[in-house]
């Protein structure tokens, strides 16, 4: 189960991993909880389009529809409204009734029930810090560790399905600074102009996520640039995604990378494969997320604090 903020970070986020799982015959879901709303016209072609902007809503859901079959994955609308990403100093408060805002017991249950229906063995999201600072992915965040723990106990939502322990959690961490220095060194090399200078710079100083976990998915890379075009009013066919052809990227950086953030089963080092340390069994893997666990064996989730565990606190 992959848990995402809007139509789109499915197909940005850990697509090719995606495909690649579903090619060797793993149920794939993927949890979007919000139907982008209120994003923009990425894409410099469908600017200015009347028909589009009127049908947003509409439209996104059409593309979703086909990055989906692209993919191959099932997918979950969670039903929360975006909450679009506030620009200004300071910067204006959200807009009533948008995913941020919603009280975290409402969010949580609707993914508990998801993960309750599901029964994912390994769960993917972002970060504390959501990726990147907008609000629905950072309310991402909040909602996946909410539910994680959440969907496991019996006590909680007990009218939101039986029981069930994900024994795997990992955060995405597509887009890191060495990752995009491999790409912009291979342009240099074949005397293109690279987008990623710029990239770079903007993001010299940000602190850069560990990585845990590489998953060689090269094969993919085609579907997962289809999965993206998908998208056309968010991405732009001529920007920074497409500068290195797929082949090329499989050439440079065959992987897709992921953090261990939680996991009831031992991790190796150097792992490949988010279903490593599981049984091979689905049947052994499924009594494991329904029986007694204890601890895990890796917890490194950092909990931010908000208005509900400040006031539990």
């Amino acid at each position: 189960m992959a848990v995402h903020a809007h139509p789109d970070d499915e197909s940005s986020k850990g697509s090719a991993t995606m495909a690649r799982y579903v090619d060797e015959g793993h149920p794939v879901l993927v949890v979007t909880c919000t139907g982008g709303e209120r994003g923009d016209i990425l894409n410099p072609r469908l600017k200015g389009n009347a028909d589009i902007q009127r049908d947003l809503p509409q439209v996104r859901r059409a593309e979703m529809a086909k990055a989906r079959e692209i993919l191959g994955v099932d997918q979950l609308w969670l039903g929360f409204v975006d909450s679009g990403l506030p620009e200004g100093d300071p910067l204006p408060p959200l807009p009533e009734g948008c995913f941020a805002l919603e009280p975290l017991d409402i969010t949580t249950e609707a993914l508990v029930r998801a993960i309750r229906a599901f029964r994912p063995h390994v769960v993917t999201t972002y970060d504390e810090n959501g990726g990147y600072p907008h609000p629905d992915h950072i309310m991402t965040h909040d909602v996946t560790v909410a539910a994680f723990e959440a969907a496991a106990d019996p006590a909680a939502f007990p009218h939101a399905g039986a029981p069930w322990q994900a024994l795997k959690l990992y955060y995405d961490r597509g887009f890191s600074r060495a990752k995009m220095m491999a790409f912009h060194e291979a342009l240099q090399e074949e005397g293109l102009e690279s987008p990623y200078a710029e990239w770079l710079e903007h993001r010299r100083d940000r602190p850069e996520g560990r990585v845990t976990t590489r998953v060689e998915c090269s094969k993919y890379f085609p579907v997962r640039e289809q999965a993206l075009l998908a998208h056309a009013t968010q991405i732009d066919p001529d920007g920074t995604f497409f500068a290195l052809s797929p082949a090329g990227q499989a050439r440079v950086w065959p992987t897709e990378e992921f953090d261990i953030a939680r996991s009831y089963v031992p991790v190796a080092e150097g792992e490949d494969d988010l279903f490593a340390g599981l049984p091979q069994d689905v049947a052994a893997a499924d009594a494991l997320a329904t029986g007694p666990l204890g601890e895990p064996v890796v917890d490194d989730v950092k909990q931010r604090v908000t208005k509900e565990t400040a006031d539990v606190d």
